[in-house]
């Protein structure tokens, strides 16, 4: 694969303001001034920012409960965002949907979503749609391990290959669903394998290499885009805190093997090779650094200036038939 300064820092910089928001949104949790409660993706930013480089603005992508870094990676912003953690009405969903049901259609996001699954079978219905219209948009599903155990993810999958539609299923492999290990779930513990079952492409990516998650997903993405049908991706990763922000994450899980994860960052990794392999300098790096700080505070700023949506709005946007 090709790698060009432009492709090193895009992915940088992507991953970098996930892992900021991350960062800024636990700190606003932590001080009580956060409603309700999050799902961090410390540590799996790779995955988002390797696979959403290769969406145009009409791709889709339906994602989970732990769904930050997917809806900034697809090109929410992070004053929206923030603002919509917040509960408040510059936040992306007017402040109505919170940290588990982020959405915007301008930018394709189709949702973060609080049911494990449900976003498997969303995306091949919008990957349906693309096919039906002529268009070649393509749809992309994240979802964790725990879901590949819920019939969603046949039914979806299967109903993805059988119609040969234009979605890549993307599997982020974090080793346990809330407190179970993948490996106490179920007896075959490769995703990609199940492709078999389906007769379509299954690719184990290590989720903690940007680049090779990049490529992978760009052939994947190419693939459906070019009408030959689904692909399931599993990418090996790792979350660095708990379930949600009150889960220590550490009663499941040793202190040795959450450092053992931390030392396969992402971020650390990519900067370090660049500079290694030449492809940036380390001033390139300092500026997105720098930027991304710069943006972060002004997202937390802007999400506790903003009002909250005023009570009479209360069922505006409410549908019944």
């Amino acid at each position: 694969m090709s790698v060009s300064k432009d492709l090193v820092l895009t992915l940088y910089r992507t991953m970098v303001e996930i892992r900021e928001f991350e960062l800024k949104a636990y700190e606003l949790f932590r001080s009580g001034k956060m409603p309700g409660f999050i799902h961090l993706y410390v540590g799996e930013e790779a995955v988002a920012a390797g696979v959403c480089a290769h969406l145009q603005r009409d791709d889709t992508v339906t994602s989970t409960h732990r769904g930050h870094g997917h809806a900034l990676a697809k090109g929410i912003t992070a004053e929206a965002a923030m603002a919509e953690l917040m509960g408040k009405v510059d936040g992306c969903c007017g402040g109505r949907g919170g940290s588990m049901h982020l959405y915007e259609p301008a930018v394709g996001f189709l949702g973060t979503n609080g049911v494990v699954a449900p976003g498997i079978p969303i995306a091949a219905g919008s990957a349906l749609s693309a096919k039906l219209r002529g268009t070649d948009q393509i749809a992309v599903s994240f979802f964790g391990d725990g879901a590949v155990n819920n019939g969603a993810f046949h039914e979806g999958v299967n109903l993805a290959a059988t119609w040969n539609l234009p979605v890549v299923f993307v599997c982020e492999n974090n080793l346990y669903a809330t407190e179970t290990p993948f490996n106490r779930a179920t007896k075959n513990t490769s995703v990609a394998s199940r492709a078999a079952a389906y007769n379509i492409p299954g690719v184990e990516v290590d989720g903690n290499d940007v680049l090779q998650v990049y490529e992978k997903a760009g052939e994947a993405i190419t693939r459906a885009r070019q009408g030959h049908g689904p692909t399931l991706m599993e990418c090996k990763t790792y979350r660095w805190f708990g379930h949600h922000v009150g889960d220590a994450g550490t009663s499941y899980r040793s202190k040795e093997e959450i450092e053992t994860w931390k030392q396969r960052d992402a971020i650390k990794k990519l900067r370090e090779q660049a500079l290694a392999e030449g492809w940036a300098e380390k001033r390139d790096f300092e500026a997105i650094d720098s930027e991304t700080a710069r943006i972060m505070e002004a997202a937390a700023a802007l999400s506790l200036k903003s009002p909250e949506p005023a009570a009479e709005t209360a069922l505006d946007h409410v549908y019944s038939s």
